[in-house]
């Protein structure tokens, strides 16, 4: 009997994912593939390129230990054809299989190309998701709207996550008015724990220093969790750490401190090198004993519970056509400061640089700095959504899709969100540190020093009027804008119009 291959993507390293439980190891063969196709599907940042080939080859290393035959393909390998199917064909004619086992890829692209590869590729549900795409397809049928809040109620009464009974514990569902505080600098305040690079870390880091030196981003330092042991001493070291404190500094910044209280724990996640559902019930338990206050326990369970499972639903049930969307009509391309060019705006300039460094930046500092400008800007959504699904170490399209086309740039037309999450530099004043030191001043509105989140801000719902004006939740927006006097409102989109033409031609603003 011909074996099959067996093929694990590098975001499918977990023991148990469904291509493997459906295959047999004395038989079947794993196939795995360090590829350029996919390294340079867009200009990933290295350090993503980095953890990703290094949680690959341990993974494998794995795989072996416990009985499988792994077929591995290293990126310098001089028979690597690439890509992903020219591998599964390569193996393919070395090992005589005639079909191939996966488990469904989490990006449009990938599946088209193993579903049109010319071999029989059998994709496989991925079901290390709390809610699989058929049960999030029965919960989404019939509705008009789909809320996160009412997805993540039902996800609580599922799982009993945070529950009394049938209620929630505490009395409320989420606690949004106790985590919407600023931060303030604390030299005692915990670090995400960091792993200095081993053997097989350090053998890839100079691989990708050599393949992709011009890619966007700092390789080193390096500190990544890049096996399930290493993530499992991040989770812990979060839980006991930073996790009482989370709530409150969820959504701030606060320059000199990139990461405050966050767990760095998305790439693991993503990678399947941590399970969901254990991480949710662990941060239970350490409410559950007193160790962390309820508001920050709900705030991070939210995070996986509610919008991870959420916003991958959404990705399944919106299709291929999803990351072209662009219900807004924006064409402007993006800037060369989302490169780390040149900007006085303190708040981008300090984001793009940890970006840059880090290949990281927590949900507020993506949602409301840099997201936030590229709305406000009219920028393309698509080359939005191509920056971050290069930059970041998490990114995924599955998930980042949906937090960018939809809940960051509305280009879904409100699929995601019920209104665009659009703001002033007040936002950005209040909940960080960054204006303070900026070259422009943020209560300005129109004047050549107005920082450029205001006028941008009443530019943007002004040429979108027709679309928000009778939206509920902005409709007092609109009345205040129309207080204003014709002169101040004219000032302010003479003063926005001035900042799109600087940015069209390409100079610093």
């Amino acid at each position: 009997m011909n074996p099959r291959l067996v093929l694990v993507l590098g975001d499918q390293l977990t023991p148990r994912i469904a291509a493997l439980r459906s295959a047999d190891p004395a038989r079947d063969i794993v196939v795995m593939a360090e590829v350029a196709a996919e390294a340079e599907s867009v200009r990933h940042h290295p350090q993503k390129i980095a953890l990703i080939f290094t949680a690959m080859r341990k993974h494998a290393a794995r795989l072996e230990k416990h009985g499988w035959r792994v077929l591995y393909s290293r990126l310098d390998d001089a028979r690597n054809s690439q890509s992903l199917v020219g591998e599964l064909l390569r193996r393919a004619a070395e090992t005589g299989a005639q079909e191939v086992i996966a488990t469904r890829p989490g990006e449009w692209r990938v599946i088209h190309d193993l579903e049109a590869a010319p071999l029989p590729v059998s994709l496989l549900a991925d079901d290390r998701f709390i809610c699989s795409e058929a049960e999030f397809a029965v919960w989404a049928e019939g509705r008009t709207q789909l809320r996160m809040e009412h997805f993540y109620r039902e996800m609580r009464r599922r799982t009993g996550l945070l529950m009394e009974g049938t209620k929630p514990a505490g009395g409320h569902w989420n606690f949004d008015a106790e985590n919407r505080k600023p931060a303030q600098p604390d030299l005692f305040r915990a670090a995400p724990l960091r792993f200095p690079p081993d053997a097989v870390t350090e053998e890839v880091l100079e691989a990708v220093e050599h393949r992709f030196p011009r890619h966007f981003g700092s390789l080193r330092p390096f500190g990544w969790a890049t096996d399930p042991d290493q993530a499992e001493q991040a989770l812990a070291h979060f839980l006991r750490q930073s996790l009482p404190r989370f709530g409150d500094e969820q959504d701030a910044m606060l320059s000199g401190d990139p990461t405050l209280s966050h767990a760095l724990i998305s790439p693991s996640l993503n990678l399947g090198l941590l399970d969901p559902m254990e991480v949710c019930r662990r941060a239970e338990a350490e409410w559950r004993a007193g160790r962390a206050p309820l508001n920050a326990v709900e705030g991070f369970i939210r995070q996986i519970l509610g919008w991870r499972e959420f916003i991958r639903g959404i990705w399944s049930l919106a299709g291929p056509g999803y990351p072209a969307s662009n219900a807004l009509d924006h064409h402007r391309p993006l800037p060369p400061l989302y490169w780390g060019s040149e900007t006085r705006m303190r708040c981008l300039s300090q984001v793009v640089a940890q970006t840059r460094d880090m290949a990281y930046a927590h949900h507020i500092q993506r949602l409301m700095v840099t997201g936030n400008f590229a709305l406000l800007a009219g920028l393309d959504p698509a080359d939005v959504h191509d920056w971050y699904l290069s930059v970041y170490a998490d990114a995924l399209e599955w998930v980042e899709a949906p937090n960018t086309i939809g809940m960051s740039q509305f280009a879904d037309g409100g699929m995601v969100g019920s209104k665009p999450y659009a703001a002033s530099g007040a936002y950005i004043n209040r909940m960080s540190d960054y204006c303070g030191g900026c070259a422009y001043d943020v209560t300005d509105r129109s004047s050549p020093n107005a920082c450029p989140f205001n006028p941008l801000y009443w530019h943007f719902l002004s040429r979108h009027r027709e679309r928000f004006a009778r939206n509920p939740r902005m409709t007092p927006i609109y009345r205040n804008w129309d207080r204003m006097d014709a002169g101040q409102r004219t000032a302010i989109l003479d003063r926005a119009g001035d900042i799109l033409a600087r940015l069209e031609v390409g100079e610093t603003v």
